[in-house]
C-alpha cells in the first residue's frame, strides 16, 4: 500500500472532531467521511486546503473563525416566551421545536433555557459565534475512479444537531 497524498482528484476518507475554543469536544464524527479532494467536496474550504498534501493516517488540526466556520449568532433567532405558552413537550433543554415563519420557511430551534416561568429557543447552529477547532484524521487516500470523478462521492457533511453543512 502506498504512501499517496491528497491532491486534486484524490479519494478520501477521513474522520474529525469538533472542539470548542476551551478545549471541549462538541462534536466527534468516527464514521468515515468520503469525498473527492478538488471537487464539491462540501468541506469548508480552509480544511480542504489543510489537507492537501497530508496522507493516511495523519492528523490536521484547522481553526475556523466565527465568520469561516458556522456564522455570527443572529440575536434575530432567539425567542423567549412565557413557558405556559409552549407546549409540554418542549419544557426541557435541548428539545428540538420546528418553527415556520410567515412564508411557510421551516427551521429548526432548540431550547437552551429555562428560568423564571420563561422558555428560550435559539435558531442559530450550535457553534454559530465561536472559534473552533477541527482535529481530522485522515483515512483512505486513493486516486477516484472514473465513476466516482462522473458522478461524485454522495456523502451527507451536516455538522450539529441543526444539520448544518460543513462547507
Amino acid at each position: 500500500m502506498s504512501d499517496e497524498q491528497i491532491k486534486k482528484d484524490k479519494y478520501v476518507e477521513l474522520t474529525y472532531a469538533i472542539l470548542d475554543a476551551q478545549g471541549e469536544i462538541k462534536e466527534r464524527v468516527d464514521i468515515p467521511v468520503k469525498y473527492i479532494h478538488g471537487r464539491d467536496s462540501g468541506l469548508f474550504p480552509q480544511i480542504e486546503s489543510a489537507l492537501e498534501g497530508h496522507s493516511k493516517d495523519d492528523q490536521v488540526e484547522v481553526f475556523l473563525t466565527e465568520h469561516e466556520g458556522f456564522g455570527p449568532s443572529d440575536p434575530n433567532l432567539i425567542f423567549t416566551d412565557d413557558i405556559a405558552n409552549v407546549p409540554p413537550q418542549f419544557h426541557q433543554i435541548g428539545a428540538e421545536v420546528e418553527m415556520q415563519n410567515d412564508r411557510g420557511e421551516a427551521k429548526q430551534f432548540v431550547v437552551t433555557k429555562i428560568e423564571k416561568g420563561k422558555l428560550t429557543v435559539d435558531g442559530n447552529h450550535p457553534l454559530a459565534g465561536q472559534t473552533v477547532k477541527f482535529v481530522v484524521t485522515i483515512g483512505e487516500v486513493r486516486d477516484a475512479t472514473e465513476e466516482e470523478l462522473k458522478s461524485g462521492v454522495s456523502q451527507d457533511f451536516s455538522v450539529g444537531d441543526s444539520g448544518g453543512t460543513v462547507h
